[in-house]
């Protein structure tokens, strides 16, 4: 049986943990100082795999947080995995070399092909392919702009070059509190014949229930968000829940 991951997501703003509404930089709310004490908390309640967002980063084309995304991979004893604006092999470089599990490639898997294989060949199973999708289409540069390659095209080519996990957000559902776009995930999830970890708009304990039972069709975990913090899901009662029910 497939297992199904809950990643507990922190965004990063200004070294600050925030949650941002569909991508908004204008909408923030800022949920503690500290992201370090977060990522600490999620890991008191049972998490097993952090997911951190590097927003200044996602904006600037570089890694902006570098120094408090160390500091929480070295806090913690679960494997962390970062995304927000790596462009360049040096930046890979470095987030691995602070303990990083897992980097996040989103803008660059569209407009760099090149960096984007090369790092995948480097680096295989420690580097995922970030794909926010508007309507379909690939969303870059912190969802500031939308591409015209569509999602699945994307994912179907990036597999062939040996991508193994995908991070897929619906826009429209990220911050929103509606529930995952479920079809679009397990579409993209039997198109690339990769894992897909789903983000965006899970907001309750039966949109998880939802997504683990296509774990088998590559539906692999799932991130959860704004939930978490506004009390939403209890982290520690959602794994539970979901282990006494032989769901994980």
């Amino acid at each position: 049986m497939s297992l199904f991951t809950i990643y507990p997501a922190i965004d990063i703003r200004g070294g600050k943990c925030v949650r941002l509404v569909q991508g908004d930089y204008n909408q923030e709310t800022v949920y503690n100082d500290s992201p370090v004490d977060a990522a600490k908390e999620w890991e008191a309640q049972g998490g097993s795999f952090i997911h951190l967002v590097d927003l200044d980063g996602a904006k600037e084309g570089k890694p902006v947080n570098a120094e408090v995304i160390g500091k929480i991979a070295s806090a913690v004893n679960v494997p962390v995995q970062v995304g927000g604006g790596l462009r360049r092999i040096e930046d890979v470089e470095q987030l691995l070399s602070l303990g990083v599990g897992r980097v996040i490639l989103g803008t660059a898997a569209i407009e760099d092909r090149q960096f984007t294989e090369k790092v995948l060949a480097s680096y295989g199973d420690k580097v995922a392919i970030g794909i926010d999708a508007r309507d379909g289409y690939v969303a870059t540069r912190g969802w500031l702009e939308t591409s015209q390659v569509k999602a699945e095209v994307l994912a179907k080519e990036l597999a062939a070059y040996g991508a193994k996990t995908f991070i897929f957000t619906d826009i429209s559902r990220d911050g929103m509190m509606q529930g995952p776009n479920i079809e679009a995930i397990v579409s993209l999830a039997e198109v690339s014949g990769q894992q897909v970890i789903a983000s965006g708009g899970v907001s309750t304990m039966e949109d998880l229930v939802r997504l683990h039972r296509y774990r088998d069709q590559g539906v692999s975990g799932a991130i959860v968000g704004k939930a978490l913090y506004t009390g939403a899901i209890d982290l520690r009662q959602a794994i539970e829940t979901m282990n006494n029910n032989g769901l994980t």
